[in-house]
């Protein structure tokens, strides 16, 4: 079985100690790290080394509802305060769990149970890998959350990848399917998309301006490889640094 990989986000050393000690009994946890505050565990989840944070609400540097609602990428989360007013809001940022401090062994196995639980389901659901079938001369079809969904091209601003996942970014939504984005550089149409990133490709025509190292493309900005960087340049008909 492979296990949930978690980090404890807490500003009381005390609160990290018990919380390391409850997840050392748990088989199907692993602890990649315990942080004072939640701006140190933020490399982790942007490179998605992390799959839960015990995420405590109130600390100095940043609250911890404030640092989920900051994430892009969110991990499974669940809280851990002193301060039970707070656990509507908590949910309201679909946090798995809500625990009141002190917390007893028997109410966080509860709680990692929740985690474990959902993971399985998720991983039941995986959508089939994309083929050749699935690609058209003007759209592409992605099967997701048990549906089948087509995305034409025109309306694709970028596709972002996520370990062995890539999320399509459209204007309308936003689709996450089994997929590499290897295999869509090398199938989807190249005079209308491009690879800037080991994580990205975009839609030449909704690239809206370069900027040094990135790009700005549909209100967000994303970063260019060192790689790929040549390709970008050459796109907007300019010399390279």
């Amino acid at each position: 079985m492979k296990k949930i990989r978690c980090a404890v986000i807490d500003d009381e050393a005390l609160a990290r100690k018990y919380m390391k000690d409850y997840v050392s009994k748990v088989p199907f946890l692993e602890l990649v790290g315990d942080y004072n505050s939640p701006l140190k565990v933020m490399p982790l989840i942007q490179d998605g080394k992390v799959d839960l944070l015990f995420l405590d609400i109130q600390m100095p540097d940043i609250s911890g509802l404030d640092f989920l609602k900051s994430l892009d990428r969110k991990p499974y989360v669940v809280f851990t305060t002193a301060y039970r007013e707070y656990a509507l809001e908590g949910y309201d940022l679909d946090v798995v769990d809500y625990l009141l401090k002190p917390i007893s062994f028997d109410r966080f196995l509860k709680a990692t149970n929740k985690v474990h639980a959902k993971i399985q389901d998720k991983t039941s659901d995986q959508p089939a890998p994309l083929d050749d079938s699935n690609y058209h001369a003007n759209f592409i079809i992605i099967r997701a959350d048990r549906k089948h969904y087509k995305i034409n091209y025109d309306d694709l601003i970028f596709i972002e990848g996520q370990r062995s996942y890539v999320t399509f970014h459209t204007s309308s939504k936003r689709i996450t399917a089994l997929a590499s984005l290897k295999d869509l550089e090398e199938k989807l149409p190249e005079n209308q998309f491009l690879r800037i990133h080991k994580s990205y490709i975009v839609s030449k025509k909704q690239i809206d301006a370069l900027e040094g190292n990135q790009i700005e493309i549909g209100g967000k900005k994303i970063p260019i490889g060192k790689s790929y960087k040549a390709d970008v340049v050459k796109l907007f008909g300019i010399e390279g640094d």
